[in-house]
């Protein structure tokens, strides 16, 4: 069994009430103004004969608790408090006695040479199933099915469109405006984010204010809302990039100050080390985000383009694009908008328009990827027609803007770029 990596973050143990941290520095909870999902993982079934299976079932049930435990917008109860849980089968008392929302768990079952694994995630009010999966490998392979399993999981429930955040936004959606609290703005803030259109900008701002507003130590708020700000700057919907920029900053600046093991965060201000022109500041920067957050699939999307666009090796951009799909079933569509940035770099033209296909459509920087795309691959007439909606639909937005404010600076992603725009008639 490989050892289990203690979390990054150790979130509250509702039994008694108690908080510990694994950070440096505090990271505070409003009670009444951020709720974020309590999760229990219950301790793994063996259903094989062989007591020696139970070992490795309670390998999964700790991988799982500690790898959701680095995710910030959950709250994780400790796998020792699990272990006096172990075979109970009443999820809604187990539910009220942890005061938990939602229980993971689990079965293993070794049958001849394959091994497989049963995963359901289960509402602890009323003790429906909400999601459920199968995995089955051959028994030789069983430490590579565990990070499987456990990175498919962890995927499938966390991060900005995971299954818990899903079932968060319908809730708030259901909710007067007035009652929302400060993890419900941020959720909806999120999502109006992620759409990356004009019309939903300006309401994503307000709602991640809001959320900052009512909880001014919420890291992930203060994040999201630093990454809106970016938004708006380089895809020129702002009318002023630089104080976009700037806004940019000074959220990131103050989520690394609340909660400096965030992996958003770090690749973040590794993006503005780039646009002070500190390229080895900005490595490091992101080296730090895949290191505190390697299987975490927005985390790796991000950082696919960024590896491309920023710095670092487009061949290297493309695999964890890549990856990030792969580990998650329900990938946005910004996903593939990060996927054809590094696609593009890599010189990979037909890959980009196909990732571009699933991109968010009504934005000018998936239009700007689509004619850079043509241009580069002899189609300029198409390039050209393209370079014209730009302009009509998108009039502030510029290439140079882009360029500046993502920012671009790695020299391949740059002359591509630069080269493509000329062509289409945008540079």
């Amino acid at each position: 069994m490989k050892s289990i990596a203690e979390p990054v973050q150790v979130y509250r143990v509702l039994i008694g009430a108690e908080t510990a941290s694994k950070t440096a520095g505090p990271r505070l909870i409003a009670e009444d103004d951020r709720k974020p999902p309590v999760i229990a993982v219950l301790p793994f079934e063996n259903l094989s004969s062989d007591e020696g299976w139970t070992r490795l079932a309670d390998g999964l049930s700790a991988d799982m608790t500690g790898d959701l435990a680095r995710y910030p917008d959950l709250a994780v109860i400790s796998r020792q408090t699990m272990q006096s849980y172990r075979g109970s089968s009443d999820t809604r008392s187990v539910g009220r006695e942890l005061n938990a929302n939602y229980l993971l768990e689990g079965t293993l079952q070794a049958i001849g040479q394959h091994v497989r694994v049963a995963v359901q995630l289960v509402d602890a009010r009323t003790g429906a199933n909400v999601w459920s999966a199968r995995f089955e490998e051959l028994i030789d392979d069983f430490f590579v099915m565990q990070d499987k399993v456990t990175q498919s999981v962890i995927n499938a429930l966390a991060g900005t469109f995971g299954k818990l955040a899903t079932i968060g936004r319908e809730a708030a959606r259901r909710k007067m405006p007035s009652n929302l609290d400060a993890y419900d703005c941020y959720l909806l803030g999120v999502e109006l984010h992620d759409k990356f259109t004009t019309g939903t900008r300006a309401e994503a701002i307000r709602k991640l204010s809001r959320a900052v507003e009512l909880d001014p130590n919420f890291a992930r708020a203060w994040m999201m809302l630093g990454l809106a700000h970016a938004v708006e700057a380089c895809y020129a919907f702002s009318p002023d990039s630089a104080t976009s920029i700037k806004l940019w900053r000074e959220c990131m600046e103050t989520a690394v100050m609340l909660d400096p093991t965030d992996p958003m965060t770090r690749l973040f201000l590794g993006d503005l080390r780039g646009i002070d022109g500190d390229l080895s500041g900005a490595a490091e920067e992101h080296d730090r985000a895949l290191a505190l957050a390697p299987n975490n699939a927005d985390v790796l999307s991000m950082l696919g383009a960024s590896r491309a666009l920023v710095c670092g090796n487009p061949a290297e951009a493309c695999a964890l694009a890549e990856r990030a799909l792969r580990l998650n079933p329900q990938a946005p569509s910004w996903y593939y908008a990060q996927l054809a940035r590094a696609k593009f770099v890599a010189g990979r033209c037909e890959e980009c328009l196909s990732a571009l296909r699933q991109s968010p459509p009504d934005n000018p920087v998936t239009l700007m990827f689509r004619a850079l795309c043509h241009a580069s691959l002899g189609d300029v007439a198409q390039a050209q027609t393209i370079a014209k909606k730009i302009g009509v639909e998108f009039p502030t937005f510029t290439v140079e803007n882009f360029i500046r404010t993502y920012p671009v600076t790695n020299p391949p992603a740059l002359a591509a770029i630069k080269e493509g725009a000329r062509l289409a008639g945008l540079y």
